[in-house]
């Protein structure tokens, strides 16, 4: 968890700064979250197989598309993956004034 912590007194704090630009990152974050989810829900839907199935038992080869393609759904997984561990991190901040 992290911690944010102002010692300023002051009412226009930068805490409420931090906090937005904490909030607009998050909504970013969420975007993206549910573009890179349509990206592989679509090659899922293609080749009517899960994504934890493709990582396990798919090559280049076995796609249409070939090594664009399998680069393609490996990277919106890792993006994924990064996406919701960004997220995480910053829905756990924590603010004391």
């Amino acid at each position: 968890m992290i911690t944010v912590k102002e010692r300023s007194k002051k009412r226009d704090s930068a805490l409420d700064a931090v906090k937005t630009a904490i909030a607009s990152e998050i909504k970013r974050l969420e975007i993206g979250l549910q573009k890179t989810g349509r990206e592989i829900e679509r090659l899922e839907k293609k080749y009517k197989v899960t994504s934890a199935v493709f990582r396990q038992r798919f090559s280049a080869e076995d796609l249409k598309g070939g090594d664009r393609e399998y680069i393609e759904w490996m990277g919106e997984l890792k993006l994924r993956e990064r996406i919701s561990g960004d997220l995480k991190k910053l829905k756990a901040v924590k603010y004391v004034a």
